[in-house]
């Protein structure tokens, strides 16, 4: 399993955040669209989503993560998969469905970190940046640089979100 440090803000636009992303960048903007279903889990700090982005390109993602707002620490496995809509119909049958989220998201490479700008059906506009460890890696290391590029694009503490998208859609 890979780890990252992940934090969600709400913001007021994705167009002004990304002229500044711009400017730090080594790699973006890629523009992507992203259908997530989740599935049901039994541990609440736990996550399954197949991430659809086209009809034979998805992902299934597992993760654990806290609950939070601010920085945390997340663990996730990604499995490539070439037919989305078998997949969810079987995994819907087997743990049913958690709900469903639709955004398209602006990514842009930051050193080490995934900054993604995402525009969610329901929800508004959102920033997310994901600070990859290295093995062996503390956690504070990513979330110092978690905060400090917050400030860089000017996103503040105030503005942190706690949950994924759909646990803010189906609040």
């Amino acid at each position: 399993m890979a780890r990252n440090i992940e934090i969600k803000a709400r913001i007021d636009s994705v167009d002004r955040i990304a002229r500044i992303a711009a400017t730090l960048a080594s790699e973006g903007p890629a523009e992507i669209a992203q259908d997530d279903t989740f599935f049901r889990c039994s541990d609440s700090a736990d996550r399954l989503k197949l991430r659809t982005f086209a009809p034979d390109r998805a992902e299934l993602i597992f993760y654990r993560r806290a609950n939070s707002s601010g920085p945390k620490e997340s663990f996730y496995l990604i499995t490539p998969c070439a037919t989305p809509d078998a997949l969810r119909e079987s995994l819907t049958l087997a743990w049913g469905q958690a709900g469903r989220v639709r955004k398209q998201r602006r990514l842009f490479l930051v050193g080490r970190t995934r900054v993604h700008l995402d525009r969610v059906e329901g929800l508004g506009e959102f920033l997310e940046l994901e600070v990859v460890l290295t093995e062996g890696e503390t956690a504070d290391a990513g979330i110092a640089e978690a905060h400090a590029l917050m400030a860089q694009l000017g996103v503040g503490t105030e503005q942190l979100v706690q949950g994924a998208y759909v646990d803010l859609l189906n609040a």
